[in-house]
């Protein structure tokens, strides 16, 4: 059932990948390249289940700033900054996965295999070994050479649904493939200033009971800890499945757009539709994902691929 199901996947999914990126783009250069990428993760999942939600939320901000280019890894240094200052960065995580994976593909494929493609690969075998789909994604993009802060500019918790369909629409995603997105919310976690608002006054939107568990969680903010985190999914925190859709039907979604997805006539019937049907919910967030990935992608002679994912390869003289 497995095979088959991943084949139907693979059917469905092929004809999204632009013409330049192919599914086993380092089959020759770097035949390894997808295990060892699996490698590193499997052995980061052992010990932080978390990692998932964290390699998930610095795709999705790799992307949507200049496409899928991993201008995100950039480090900051005393001349200039990177995407990693701008405040929605401040907290993305799971950096030294990456380069532990990167270490490995240059000691054995110096210069093949790019930043941006192992965000991609590890992302996806992250969302594989947390229960969720296997999709067979398209390789081949190459790493960016601008890292901007003042260029980022993502859709934030706070907006309604049409304000934040907008930003997924000048990537052209469709409000499918954005409440599709969302749910990888089913695997993470909110910091308390980015909900606060809904649970220190009553909320009609919120379940009562999950307002007062928010409340007790964020009230134990600490000098070592001023600002706790809660689960988005209160369910199967770790499980990449479709449970988060059933919790904001029950008006317990934590983020106001989380439980707008379930209020607005723009999105309740896809909500719907995955809170009923866990194959569907499944099946399209690997579409949306494969989607998400081809984003401004940089192929064949542009960019570069680097050899150490936190800093721009040395410009050559000429």
């Amino acid at each position: 059932m497995r095979l088959k199901v991943t084949f139907v996947l693979f059917l469905w999914i092929l004809p999204l990948a632009l013409a330049n990126l192919r599914v086993g783009f380092y089959r020759r250069s770097c035949p390894n390249a997808e295990s060892m990428v699996r490698a590193a993760v499997r052995r980061r999942l052992t010990r932080d289940k978390s990692i998932t939600a964290a390699l998930l939320r610095m795709h999705f901000h790799d992307c949507f700033v200049r496409g899928c280019d991993a201008s995100i890894l950039i480090d900051s240094n005393r001349k200039s900054s990177s995407e990693k200052d701008a405040g929605p960065n401040l907290t993305v995580r799971g950096f030294e996965l990456i380069d532990e994976a990167k270490k490995a593909l240059e000691a054995t494929c110096p210069s093949k295999v790019s930043c941006a493609d192992i965000i991609t690969l590890a992302t996806r075998d992250a969302v594989f070994l947390s229960g969720g789909p296997f999709y067979f994604v398209p390789t081949g993009r190459r790493d960016g050479l601008v890292s901007d802060p003042d260029e980022v500019n993502l859709p934030g918790p706070t907006l309604t649904v049409s304000e934040a369909f907008q930003a997924f629409r000048a990537k052209n995603m469709s409000m499918d493939d954005m409440v599709t997105l969302l749910g990888a919310h089913t695997v993470g976690v909110a910091h308390c200033s980015f909900f606060l608002d809904r649970i220190t006054r009553p909320d009609p939107t919120m379940d009562r009971g999950l307002a007062a568990k928010l409340r007790s969680i964020c009230g134990a903010a600490s000098g070592s800890n001023p600002d706790p985190t809660a689960f988005l999914d209160q369910a199967t925190p770790f499980a990449l499945d479709n449970q988060f859709f059933k919790q904001i039907g029950l008006k317990r979604g934590v983020m106001k757009i989380d439980q707008e997805l379930a209020n607005d006539p723009l999105s309740r019937r896809i909500v719907s539709g995955f809170a009923a049907n866990a194959t569907l919910f499944r099946t399209r967030f690997a579409q949306a994902m494969v989607k998400m990935g081809n984003i401004q992608v940089l192929v064949g002679n542009a960019g570069e691929i680097r050899r150490n994912c936190r800093v721009f390869n040395p410009r050559r003289r000429i």
